[in-house]
């Protein structure tokens, strides 16, 4: 069971970490639309270690905001268009002076263990350390998924202000580093939506499209940019994840590469441990995600078959996706 840390103010003073024109602490970023549910566990968990706790919300029009406010979080408003716009949005934008950035997402949340360990780790962190891993557990339909390569999922959520920068993609966009080198820390970082199951396959239908796009963009070149993970910027596990994605999985004949792919989590890597609940997620996030990926890269790329230019190409994913590419 997750425990539901209990808001304190964190009291971090020593000038050992600090870089001059920064505040001592960390400034947790959290991005919203319609988060009432989630928002008040976010920013209580948050506020075990935070300085500040700054959201970023695209204009809810349920309570989201009210709650956050009311909770003694920072709010500002700006239009959404995907996770890595938004949150470059907070880094430029929103005023943040203290001298360490978290990022979390409204539906997750950290533990009283992780919290005690930042409180007490981050003022006497080496000047070299810029970065920090975090171990994410996911919670689906009430369980820990332990199995099936989700746990843990190695992510860099936690920077020095200033070091950091987001990829600028639509979808599966890391933090990176830019010097310096980043350290795991142990403790409990969960994912732990408590929306029912229409709103995931919703949400992961969304998240096909902007995938999608990532995929014929690189397939295409149809960006100028061309966005690199490094192992000491953004982590071993998540540059091989992306290698594996863009050099094995996306070339693989349609259909292939969700199947294999739920065998190897299910089967090999133990997924059937994880229970009913498990057997649920490991199929729809692991196969049916995967498999809704393909038929839209199938679906936009015949859509793009006549296509001669990469300005024509990007107007035909902007009218079938409705993204602002």
């Amino acid at each position: 069971m997750i425990r539901r840390p209990v808001p304190a103010k964190a009291n971090i003073t020593s000038p050992r970490s600090v870089r001059p024109g920064y505040l001592p602490g960390v400034t947790t970023v959290i991005l919203t639309l319609n988060e009432e549910l989630h928002i008040a566990r976010a920013i209580a968990s948050a506020q075990a270690f935070s300085r500040e706790v700054l959201v970023i919300d695209s204009h809810s029009t349920d309570r989201t905001v009210e709650i956050a406010r009311a909770l003694g979080a920072r709010v500002i408003q700006n239009r959404w268009i995907n996770y890595a716009r938004q949150f470059r949005f907070a880094l430029e934008h929103g005023a943040i002076r203290t001298e360490w950035i978290l990022r979390l997402d409204a539906d997750e949340l950290i533990g009283d263990d992780l919290a005690a360990r930042l409180r007490h780790d981050l003022p006497l962190m080496p000047a070299d350390v810029t970065g920090i891993v975090l171990k994410r557990r996911h919670v689906f339909m009430g369980r820990w998924v332990r199995h099936g390569g989700r746990y843990p999922l190695h992510l860099l959520r936690l920077w020095r202000n200033g070091l950091g920068e987001v990829e600028d993609r639509w979808m599966d966009e890391h933090v990176r580093i830019r010097s310096g080198r980043a350290i795991t820390l142990p403790g409990c970082f969960s994912d732990a939506c408590e929306r029912d199951i229409a709103f995931f396959v919703s949400k992961h239908n969304g998240y096909a499209a902007r995938e999608a796009v990532d995929v014929l963009a690189h397939r295409y070149a149809l960006f100028d940019h061309c966005e690199t993970l490094t192992v000491r910027g953004s982590g071993w596990q998540a540059r091989a994840k992306r290698w594996m994605k863009e050099r094995v999985y996306n070339r693989l004949p349609f259909g292939m590469g969700p199947l294999l792919y739920f065998l190897y989590r299910y089967i090999a890597q133990l997924g059937f441990l994880d229970g009913r609940a498990g057997l649920i997620y490991h199929a729809m996030q692991g196969f049916w995600y995967r498999f809704l990926v393909d038929v839209r890269v199938l679906e936009l790329e015949r859509a793009m078959r006549t296509c001669a230019t990469r300005e024509e190409r990007l107007a035909v994913l902007r009218e079938h996706t409705g993204l602002q590419l």
